[in-house]
């Protein structure tokens, strides 16, 4: 439906007031077609707010979108920086466990909205996350607060991190 509602949208030029469409229907465009309305950082600034789960996780399309994206904002590597995570918004499910390794936990709260997770990812995180260095800092230290922060990767964490967590 999306798609379709796009290509009446996009049937006589990419309208100037593309921002005011819902964020989703951006998952069905590309950044060069954007180009005329905004700068690509802007576009997935927009991309981010929108629902990505609208394509499936191995849609062709999804993982375009994310090495758009990366190329986009020029990440060299695999680290993102906070500002970079912030413009993936819902793109940042779909990194790699390295990617999540190299960022420390700058990740770990934009990949607490993500709904489900890739088994390395889950790992990604694991480690990450027993490393204490984030800015949440070890289990040990964690607060209802963190809790609260980072509930979405509850169900990723093992048994060696849930136990430190204080009562």
């Amino acid at each position: 439906q999306l798609s379709c509602l796009l290509k009446m949208v996009t049937l006589h030029g990419i309208p100037k007031d593309l921002d005011s469409y819902p964020k989703d229907l951006l998952l069905f465009l590309s950044p060069s077609d954007y180009a005329a309305t905004g700068s690509c950082s802007q576009f997935f600034i927009n991309v981010g707010k929108a629902n990505v789960d609208v394509l499936p996780r191995e849609a062709p399309r999804r993982q375009q979108l994310l090495l758009e994206a990366l190329a986009c904002l020029k990440i060299p590597g695999t680290q993102i920086n906070e500002e970079n995570s912030e413009i993936l918004g819902r793109l940042v499910c779909d990194l790699g466990g390295e990617y999540i390794r190299s960022s420390g936990g700058r990740l770990l709260k934009d990949l607490s909205q993500c709904g489900s997770f890739l088994p390395d990812q889950e790992e990604a995180i694991r480690d990450v996350i027993s490393s204490g260095n984030t800015t949440f800092g070890p289990p040990a230290a964690w607060s209802a607060f963190t809790l609260s922060e980072l509930s979405g990767l509850i169900p990723v964490l093992d048994h060696s991190i849930l136990q430190q967590i204080p009562k």
